[in-house]
């Protein structure tokens, strides 16, 4: 009897399989963000707490991303030396503890001392998240990836202040992130449960070459540092977003607070819907850059008109939504200008080094657009924003423009 009709093909993935191997590195990517936004909403008690500035509690922050910055670059060698799976487990434990090392910490410097921790465990996800994606997950369904990736990241980012005000208020911030912790750890347990879906084989190293994992090869590919480029633009963007954009508008547009507490929350959410359209979108690799720049381009176009329009206060909140949404359908296809310029031995190293980009980003966006803050440019806040979101365009085509369209499997090895 013919079977081979109800056989699956060589290379064909199980949905299911795909499903699960997405749904638990989303879950995972949802506890980065998530702890990335700890501290910002708890500023107002942790200020009267410590009896500090707000420029000191901005500096816990940046204590946070420039230490991420650094183990992002480093991660992505180990993760091509050990496999993503232990680096990711060590990365969630990590940011548990620093959860509730700021839950018992008794001054500003104990609370810096865990931010540094939390750095380090930050900043092993992005190449572990995108090696497991990209090397265990079907191609035709990388796209949906990258879309679930991204939306449980918005998803974590709004999940932070919604729970740790909502738990300060009951009863009291160290009580809020001793709960984070609890949820890190939670989420780290489900991993290791279901541990056997995050294994990679790791190729040996071949007898007298030199060793993939100590490779700096894949530094010369130019689109790499396009990629990078991309990526720090990305996070000014990004910040500028989430930490000036709304109050920025409010002073334009006199819009109340209670509806300026509303524009990050709506952004965020729209922009998961557009990540859903865009993981459709990016179906196919080839028109990833004209995806990218019509989505940002409308972004810009939206940042221009928050600028230089003027608009009723309940109109803000919606255009917040649709420059979330234009962003959002951007970001799968992000994700894959850094896929299509990785050699398959490099993907840790690659992915480590693009993503640094972003904490470099977010650590340098407040010392600009802070100070445009304090001097009242409120319009030249929002207008910076258009132009780093018409600079994201450029890149994107820088990034085709210098790709290399063929890379050979053992160009970067050694």
């Amino acid at each position: 009897m013919n079977t081979s009709s109800t056989l699956p093909g060589p290379g064909v993935v199980p949905l299911r399989s795909d499903a699960s191997v997405i749904g638990l590195v989303g879950l995972a990517h949802l506890i980065s963000h998530f702890s990335q936004l700890l501290l910002a909403p708890l500023f107002p008690w942790l200020k009267d707490e410590f009896s500090v500035s707000y420029a000191e509690l901005g500096f816990l922050m940046t204590i946070f991303f420039v230490v991420s910055c650094a183990v992002q670059a480093l991660s992505g060698f180990w993760v091509d030396r050990f496999g993503p799976r232990p680096i990711l487990f060590a990365g969630l434990s990590l940011l548990g503890i620093a959860a509730f090392g700021y839950s018992i910490s008794t001054s500003y410097w104990m609370m810096a001392g865990f931010a540094v921790l939390a750095g380090v465990g930050n900043g092993v996800f992005h190449p572990v998240d995108y090696t497991l994606l990209n090397r265990k997950v079907s191609a035709p369904r990388l796209g949906h990836a990258y879309s679930v990736h991204g939306i449980t990241g918005s998803l974590g980012w709004a999940l932070a202040p919604a729970l740790v005000v909502s738990l300060t208020f009951a009863y009291s911030w160290r009580v809020a992130l001793a709960a984070a912790g609890v949820l890190a750890f939670a989420v780290l347990a489900v991993l290791v449960l279901h541990r056997d879906k995050l294994t990679i084989r790791i190729a040996p190293p071949v007898q007298g070459a030199p060793a993939a994992d100590s490779s700096l090869g894949f530094l010369k590919i130019p689109a790499v540092w396009m990629c990078f480029a991309f990526f720090f633009w990305y996070a000014i963007v990004l910040s500028v977003v989430q930490a000036f954009a709304p109050e920025a508008a409010r002073q334009l547009h006199n819009v109340p607070l209670g509806l300026v507490a509303m524009c990050l929350t709506i952004y965020m959410v729209c922009s998961a819907g557009g990540m859903v359209l865009g993981g459709f979108l990016a179906s196919d690799p080839a028109r990833c850059e004209r995806i990218v720049g019509a989505g940002f381009g409308l972004a810009a176009v939206v940042a221009l008109l928050l600028a230089l329009g003027s608009f009723p206060a309940w109109m803000v909140p919606v255009l917040f939504g649709a420059m979330g949404f234009a962003s959002g359908i951007a970001g799968p296809s992000r994700d894959l200008l850094v896929k299509r310029s990785t050699p398959d031995n490099a993907s840790g190293r690659v992915y480590g080094v693009v993503y640094a980009g972003l904490d470099i980003g977010q650590a340098v966006s407040p010392l600009i657009f802070g100070v445009m803050m304090d001097h009242g440019q409120f319009r030249g806040v929002l207008l910076g924003l258009a132009l780093m979101q018409g600079v994201l365009i450029a890149s994107a085509f820088n990034v085709r423009r210098v790709r290399r369209t063929a890379l050979a499997p053992g160009a970067f090895a050694g």
